[in-house]
Parts: structure tokens; C-alpha cells; sequence
């Protein structure tokens, strides 16, 4: 079997070639709705770009040269908005029917020109209404909200599909309503009117310009420019092909390879989806080609893509936005987030491993795959960057400046060698492709403001809060059920920026009467806003994934769920046990933002029992050991290995020796066979 790797994103239209040399291509468009950008030809190809550009470059200039706080987010939002109406077609029928020579619809640029008339009238009443009204809006301040918040509605449907800015509009309708005596007493409020609402929403940071687009203007947006530079240099392909070096020939290659270059690609770009597309569209025939169940392969590259998100340095750029929301510092996040995501992803990489013995599936041949040395040669100085992320992100350097530093970096990395040469072309390309890919979190963070501004008029999130502890009884695994199922329901259909930030202004305060640190809480409900990508009703990851392999979107979920079981699990043990992150929480106070290490002994115990205990949780779910497990032994091997998992002496000794036996058991009825 011959295999083309994923090429450079200046062919960004991925293929795959089988032992037929037959090329299958893939409409991305189908399982990824913030790929379905327009095709435009001509002056206004030109003037899109330009647009896009453009906006790049005012948000390198605004890291060093900042506008007022409002100003500035409203730049990032309105001209954002706008370039959402000339992507983004207004329904799928009009998306497929514009070709590359055919022109925007009138409608389309009425809607760009009201987005950037937004931006230029706050802009020019900035002064009066910081001074003479103090913020208090008059009629035409509330004719803008309104019109804004329409617009960032609107725009988020077209590019993000109906489930935001439906939940958006949801929370939006309340302040209308909430006086009526039909409301429930507990959300019961006094009347608010049009200048309360939209005056929160549109002239105050509490509401569409939030910390949400605080965060996308002064961080996210830089990040991912990033990745849109690592992409033109031909990162992907290094991390495909560096994969394939590692893994490729072992038992079951190519699902190691998805878990691999998914994992890397995930952590980058920060969407689940996105990254099922990319990577998916590679990994996922070839799976197909050597064994592995339709329904399975296309679970491990949602698994692997939805753990992406949780995988340090970035975290796709969630990372800082915990550490904007927290207080606590980014190094301290990513170490915290570091042994359970390196858990989670050693639990997919056994389950893959296990089902591959069981079913004897093979790896690829030595002779198709690239040699280690010959990747390194060519593509190993691009890690630079990289490198040099973590190490000015360790040096506490502010997180906008680290970005446009590793952005210069890439671009005089790639010079080294001829394969990742950048050139004018690809920077333009770049600033260009980094401005689309911005669009879905923008809106997203956009949307996700007006949440927040009506939380915060209303003391919604504190009725939730109160609620959750109501129904918990007052007992912590209750209350943490709740939270889990609450933040699972708050992130559908979300990426995992918008799904962290919903989740950890409605559901993570909750926690905190039970005195859950900070930290653990805000990671918690991250965890579980994001795996609503690979549950049930909406797995759009999952249900991405099944498109690709041809497979059943619910089966192809309830695989994925499995195969993720490791990271339901760990959420709830650092919250009982929070030596799992590393840190010593346990002398801390509950809003403390830095944190001493455990002692060595303490680091050295909880991985190595967390490792065994992965390892041996994913077999007894794959029911493979050395040979095939009966049922009495998975069952006990799940009990063990969640003792190992639990941070504890006692439960260690207990649960390793259980392991110790049946692993005997296993291994000498594997040699009777």
C-alpha cells in the first residue's frame, strides 16, 4: 500500500491514495460548516483579501500600539462581522450556487456596510458617551445595540449554524420577560427596558465586547494567525509524516499515527472539528485500509481531535483564556493540564494498541513510510518555534507578545531549509488565511458576550449556581454529575473557546461552594464542554468523523465515548485528588492563583499509578491483556485500575496487586495458546 502524505496547506485540499492509486477528494464543506466559505473572483477577491490583510496587520499594530478597550474590540468585532456577511452565504442553497465569477448579493453587502457603520459610530460618540452620558445610551445608542447585536446574531448562524446564536437569542429574550408573574419565582427579576439591555450590551464590556472578545482580539486572533504561518511552512506535513515515522509499522499504525499528528494539530488550530476534516481525511482510509471497524476509525480521530483541546502548550488558545478568567497564571495551567492530558491521550493510544492485538491487525509496510532522520532533515527546525513558545510563555512574557514573537520566528525558521521556505506570497497567504480562520470564534466569542451581559444584568448565572447545589442535595458527586451534565449540555455543538467560556461563567461556580479551588473547577467544566463534541445528540466531531469513514454517526459516537473513557474519569479524581494536576491545592486558598509543587516522592507515585492504570483500564475495555480477558477479569481489572488512578497508597497496593494476578493469569494463558 503505497500513502501520500498530507500535503503543504498550499494545496490545502486533502487526499488519499490507496494501493489503487485512486484519489479520493473531500468536500470539506460537508462536515465542516466554517469551511463553507464563498468562491469569489476578480475586484472582489482582491478587495476580500485586502480586507483580510488588513485586518491582520491592525491587530499586530494594536499589540504594541492598544486603542481604548471598547475601540478596540469593537474594530475586531464589526469589521470581523462584516467580513462574516461576504464569506458566508446566507443559506446552504446560496452557498452552493456561487461560483467563482458569480457576485455577492446586494443583502450581503447592506449587512458589511451596517457592520462597519457600527464600528465608525462608536468611534465617533466614543468620547461623549465615556463623558457627558457616561455610558447611559440615548435613542441612537440603542438603534446600534440593537442593529450590533442582530448583526453578531445573524453572522454567527451563517458561519457557527443555529445552535448559538439560538441559545444567544434564548438568553437575550429574558430581561423581557423575567418581571412576569408566569416566570418561576426563583427567575423573577425587576423590569429592565431597551436602554438597560442593549445600553449593557453594546456600550459596556460586560456584553458583546466582553473579556470574551477581549480575549479574541488580544490573544486568540494572534494565535491563530500563528498556526495559519506553522500551516503555510508545512507543519502539518511534518507532523503527519513524523508520525508515520514512529508508529506507522507498529500493530495497528495508522490509528497510532491519528492519535499522533491529531493530538499536535488539535492542541494548534482549536477546533475538534476543523481538525477532523484535516487530519480525518488522511488517517481515517487508512485505518479503514488495514482492518479497523469503519465505526472505530472514525472514533479515534474524533477522540484524538476533541483531546486536542486539552493537550498543552495551547490548548487551542483555551489555555488563555483559563488564565484570563482564573487569574492563574498560564504556566501553571498548561502544568496542570499536562499529566491528565497526557492520560487521556495514552488511554486512546492503548485502546487502539489492544484492539489491534486482538483483531491481529497489522501496521504499514517499512518501505511506504518516511524514515525519522529524512523527516528531521527536512522539516525537524520547524519544532523551533514551538520551542521557543513554551520557553517565552514560561518566562511569564505577556501572552500577545509571545504570539507575534513565534510568528517572526516561523517565518525566519522556515527560510532554513528550501521544503518550508516562506515566501512574500505565503506571508500574504498567511495574514490572509489567518483572518478567515478567526471569523468562527470570533462570532463565537461575540455570541457567547451577549450571554454574559445577560448574566450579569440579571444574576442569572447565580440562579444556576444556586440550582445546581439545590438539586445536589449538598453532596459534592452529586452537585459534580450535575455540573458534568450541565457543561456537556452548555457546550453542544460549540467550539471549545465559546463551550469554556459559557460553561465557566454558568456552571463552574457552582463548585466553589463546595470549596473546589479555582483552578480544578474552571479545568472540570472544561473537560465536559468540550466532550459534548464526541456525545450524543450532538457529536459533531464524531458525526464529521462518520461522514469521512462512511460509517454510522451514533455508533461512530458511542465508540469515540469509549475510547475517551479515560478522560470522563480523570475530571472527577482531581477534583477529589488534585496531585493528578500536579500542583499542591491542598494548603491553598480556594482563589488561589499560584501553587507549590508536591513533594518528588508524591510526582513520582501518582504518574507512575496513573500510567499503569491507564494502560490497564484500556484493556479491560478492549478485553485484551496478552491474550483475550473473560469477563470476571476485565470487570476486576476496572476496578483496579481505577484504584490505581486514584491518588492513594492504599488504594495503590490494592489495585496493583489485583493487576499483578490477573496480568499472571493472562500471560500464562496467552503462552498455552
Amino acid at each position: 500500500m503505497a500513502v501520500t502524505h498530507m500535503q503543504d496547506s498550499k494545496d490545502m485540499q486533502p487526499r488519499i491514495v490507496g494501493s489503487d492509486d485512486d484519489v479520493e477528494t473531500l468536500d470539506l464543506k460537508k462536515y465542516d460548516k466554517e469551511s463553507a466559505i464563498r468562491q469569489m473572483g476578480g475586484v472582489y477577491a482582491f478587495f476580500v483579501s485586502l480586507m483580510c490583510v488588513g485586518y491582520s496587520i491592525f491587530h499586530l499594530y494594536s499589540t504594541f500600539y492598544p486603542l481604548p478597550e471598547i475601540l478596540q474590540r469593537a474594530v475586531h468585532l464589526c469589521v470581523g462581522v462584516g467580513l462574516c456577511f461576504l464569506f458566508y452565504a446566507h443559506s446552504k442553497a446560496d452557498t452552493q450556487t456561487q461560483g467563482a465569477k458569480k457576485l455577492l448579493g446586494l443583502w450581503d453587502w447592506i449587512l458589511f456596510v451596517c457592520a462597519i457603520g457600527s464600528c465608525v459610530y462608536l468611534f465617533y460618540e466614543y468620547q461623549s458617551i465615556m463623558t457627558s452620558r457616561s455610558g447611559l445610551p440615548n435613542y441612537t445608542d440603542i438603534a446600534f445595540g440593537i442593529l450590533t447585536t442582530l448583526l453578531v446574531l445573524e453572522s454567527t448562524r451563517r458561519v457557527t449554524g443555529i445552535i448559538l446564536p439560538l441559545l444567544a437569542l434564548i438568553f437575550l429574550v429574558y430581561p423581557f420577560i423575567s418581571h412576569f408573574d408566569i416566570m418561576p419565582e426563583r427567575l423573577l427579576t425587576r423590569p429592565y427596558d431597551l436602554g438597560d439591555i442593549f445600553g449593557q450590551l453594546y456600550l459596556k464590556t460586560e456584553g458583546l465586547f466582553s473579556t470574551a472578545i477581549g480575549a479574541s482580539v488580544s490573544f486568540i486572533f494572534l494565535f491563530i494567525l500563528f498556526g495559519a504561518f506553522l500551516a503555510r511552512s508545512g507543519m502539518s506535513q511534518l507532523f503527519n509524516d513524523l508520525a508515520l515515522a514512529i508508529a506507522g509499522t507498529s500493530s495497528g499504525g495508522p490509528a497510532k499515527v491519528a492519535v499522533i499528528s491529531s493530538g499536535f494539530m488539535g492542541s494548534i488550530n482549536g477546533s475538534a472539528i476543523a481538525n477532523v476534516v484535516g487530519t480525518g481525511a488522511f488517517t481515517i482510509p487508512l485505518m479503514k485500509k488495514i482492518g479497523y471497524d469503519k465505526n472505530f476509525a472514525g472514533a479515534v480521530e474524533a477522540s484524538a481531535s476533541v483531546g486536542g483541546q486539552i493537550l498543552p502548550p495551547i490548548m487551542g488558545a483555551s489555555a488563555f483564556i483559563m488564565a484570563e478568567t482564573t487569574g492563574v497564571s498560564y504556566p501553571t495551567i498548561a502544568l496542570a493540564a499536562l499529566l491528565p492530558a497526557v492520560l487521556y491521550f495514552l488511554g486512546v493510544m492503548f485502546q487502539v494498541h489492544f484492539c489491534a492485538k486482538r483483531n491481529n491487525l497489522q501496521g504499514i509496510s517499512r518501505e511506504s513510510l518516511p524514515l525519522l532522520k529524512n523527516v528531521l532533515k527536512a522539516r525537524g527546525h520547524m519544532f523551533l518555534p514551538m520551542v521557543l513558545l513554551v520557553v517565552l510563555l514560561g518566562q511569564s512574557m505577556p501572552i500577545s507578545y509571545v504570539a507575534i514573537w513565534t510568528i517572526v520566528c516561523t517565518v525566519i525558521t522556515s527560510w532554513i531549509r528550501k521544503e518550508t521556505r516562506m515566501s512574500l506570497y505565503d506571508i500574504f497567504m498567511a495574514l490572509e488565511e489567518g483572518a478567515k480562520q478567526s471569523l468562527p470564534v470570533m462570532v463565537s466569542c461575540a455570541s457567547v458576550g451577549i450571554i454574559i451581559g445577560v448574566t450579569s444584568l440579571t444574576s442569572l448565572g447565580n440562579v444556576i449556581t444556586s440550582s445546581i447545589v439545590s438539586f445536589g442535595h449538598g453532596y459534592l458527586f452529586l452537585s459534580l454529575i450535575l455540573t458534568m451534565l450541565a457543561s456537556m449540555v452548555l457546550g453542544m455543538g460549540l467550539p471549545s473557546i465559546p463551550a469554556y467560556i459559557i460553561t465557566a461563567t454558568m456552571a463552574a461556580p457552582a463548585l466553589a461552594t463546595f470549596d473546589v479551588p479555582i483552578i480544578v473547577s474552571h479545568m472540570f467544566v472544561f473537560y465536559f464542554g468540550i466532550f459534548a463534541n464526541i456525545t450524543p445528540p450532538v457529536a459533531l466531531a464524531s458525526f464529521a468523523a462518520a461522514g469521512i469513514a462512511k460509517a454510522d454517526p451514533m455508533k461512530t459516537s458511542f465508540h469515540a465515548i469509549k475510547l475517551s473513557l479515560v478522560g470522563f474519569i480523570i475530571p472527577f479524581i482531581f477534583v477529589y485528588s488534585p496531585s493528578l494536576m500536579l500542583l499542591d491545592l491542598e494548603s491553598a486558598s480556594l482563589t488561589a492563583n499560584t501553587f507549590a509543587f508536591p513533594p518528588l516522592e508524591v510526582i513520582l507515585s501518582v504518574v507512575f499509578t496513573s500510567l499503569i492504570g491507564v494502560a490497564i483500564l484500556s484493556a479491560a475495555i478492549e478485553g485484551y491483556l496478552f491474550t483475550r480477558l473473560k469477563i470476571w477479569e476485565r470487570l476486576l481489572l476496572i476496578i483496579s485500575a481505577l484504584l490505581l488512578l486514584v491518588p492513594d497508597i492504599t488504594s495503590d497496593i490494592i489495585g496493583g496487586g489485583c493487576v499483578f494476578v490477573i496480568g499472571i493469569l493472562n500471560l500464562r494463558e496467552a503462552k498455552k495458546r
